[in-house]
């Protein structure tokens, strides 16, 4: 059955909503970021994001409920956040202030981020608090791959927000509550879901968290860490991060 004591997953989905304030305290204080370190790590993230999510998410949804159920669940969950990626567009920093050449277009381009980033966050708040309910030697991987991916959208929020206004406590707010989102989205879903919650229901939730974190990582993480122009830099990391996840998985 589901355990009832989510203090410890929902700390750890804090802490991994709450990592977009890394990004934004670095982007303040780094003028030189290195392209080879981001595609590296955004690598790795979808590395990780992608093994769990087949390895563990799927495979233990089709043994708990069989392969129909959980192809339903897993599928759904790519189709849920496709729909939120088409009704609102994710995009970084470099995406939007190429045409920016006024602070007011700068502070538009870092707030429609934030509030692009809010709504994303929301299903992986959920994804990072039910695994963490199912397992916590799950969730916490998970978790760490989800907060690797947040530190370049408080980057993505921070820099043009600091460049409009010169103010360093206001782009970290912006970023810092972003990332709020994702903790507020768990803790929404799963009082939405508690009534409901047993262990059929939260298999075929674990599939869908593990069709949204596909989609995560071919959507966003590993076109963004090509973008740097590192491709194999971030395939290096991919599969760095799928093996450090088998390496944890078999020593638990």
């Amino acid at each position: 059955m589901v355990n009832e004591d989510i203090w410890i997953p929902i700390l750890i989905t804090i802490l991994a909503g709450l990592s977009t304030g890394i990004g934004s305290v670095a982007s303040l204080f780094i003028k030189d970021f290195r392209h080879s370190y981001l595609s590296v790590t955004l690598g790795f993230s979808a590395g990780v994001m992608i093994y769990v999510s087949f390895v563990e998410l799927l495979g233990n949804s089709i043994e708990d409920v069989g392969f129909v159920w959980a192809n339903l669940g897993f599928f759904g969950g790519i189709a849920f956040m496709f729909l939120i990626d088409r009704i609102v567009p994710h995009n970084y920093f470099e995406e939007q202030v190429e045409s920016a050449s006024e602070n007011s277009r700068l502070m538009d381009a870092g707030v429609f981020t934030a509030v692009g980033i809010a709504i994303h966050n929301f299903p992986e708040g959920m994804g990072v608090l039910f695994s963490s309910i199912s397992d916590l030697s799950l969730g916490i991987p998970l978790a760490v791959a989800i907060a690797i991916h947040n530190i370049p959208e408080g980057i993505a929020v921070s820099m043009p927000i600091y460049y409009a206004t010169k103010s360093r406590k206001t782009a970290f707010l912006y970023s810092f509550f972003s990332g709020v989102a994702e903790p507020l989205g768990a803790i929404i879903g799963f009082f939405i879901l508690r009534p409901f919650l047993n262990d059929f229901v939260l298999a075929i939730t674990l599939a869908a968290v593990g069709g949204i974190m596909v989609f995560i990582s071919f959507d966003e993480l590993l076109p963004l860490s090509f973008d740097t122009g590192e491709e194999h830099l971030a395939i290096v990391g991919s599969v760095v991060g799928m093996a450090v996840m088998a390496v944890s998985l078999s020593l638990i």
